[in-house]
């Protein structure tokens, strides 16, 4: 009796394992939507408008650097009226104007700029290299929320193959053609699916609140 009960319960076993085989997370994911999510993040996320600033900063010290190459250089006259003795130069009056280069600068700027645009060098360095890891983190959290979300369905699904079960084995019970023990196993199965739904709901939405705190947007409102 006991071994004709345990045919029954296998067959049934082997449907829910083969229908969650058939899943697969490549139909739920969406590199379109997955692009516009970067995107967002980009735009919102706060690091990612510091790195940006950071870039400015670094190019506008190199537009200063280059501008300051007019330092090297200065500009003075001499007025001197022609009815007094000029004892610097005695032999001219009126105006003297004379042009000087701080040679000590001259050979210190080329230095200056080319620090200037290495700055800028690093600070772009250092935005790509965010990015790059921001697009990677955007990445894992999505495919991590869409993996919740097939979890879930499994999971719905096994749970409405154990309550057929449980059905099916509820009736061959009240006509006595089932074990009180299978019965029960039946009742604690779907107990035990049921909680599984219950888990599987609260990662989606732990998942979702992951990737929505990174992008700094409701996934709702990205369409």
């Amino acid at each position: 009796m006991q071994m004709r009960h345990a045919v029954f319960l296998i067959p049934l076993f082997f449907i829910i394992h083969t229908t969650q085989a058939q899943e697969s997370l490549s139909k739920d994911i969406s590199y379109e939507y997955l692009d516009k999510l970067v995107a967002v993040c980009k735009a919102n996320y706060p690091r990612v408008k510091m790195y940006e600033a950071r870039v400015h900063v670094a190019e506008n010290g190199l537009k200063k650097a280059k501008l300051s190459y007019f330092d090297i250089f200065s500009f003075s006259y001499l007025f001197s009226p022609n009815n007094n003795v000029n004892t610097i130069s005695p032999t001219f009056g009126g105006y003297q104007f004379g042009f000087f280069a701080n040679i000590g600068s001259i050979l210190q700027k080329p230095n200056t700029v080319k620090q200037a645009k290495w700055e800028v060098d690093a600070a772009r360095y250092d935005k790509d290299a965010f990015d790059l890891n921001m697009e990677s983190e955007v990445k894992k959290r999505y495919f991590s929320y869409i993996q919740k979300i097939v979890i879930l369905r499994l999971r719905s699904g096994a749970l409405l193959d154990v309550e057929s079960m449980l059905s099916t084995v509820k009736h061959r019970f009240e006509r006595g053609e089932e074990s009180l023990e299978n019965y029960n196993k039946a009742l604690l199965m779907q107990s035990d699916h049921s909680q599984n739904i219950v888990n599987a709901e609260s990662e989606v939405l732990m998942a979702k609140s992951n990737l929505e705190e990174l992008i700094g947007q409701k996934l709702e409102d990205i369409k």
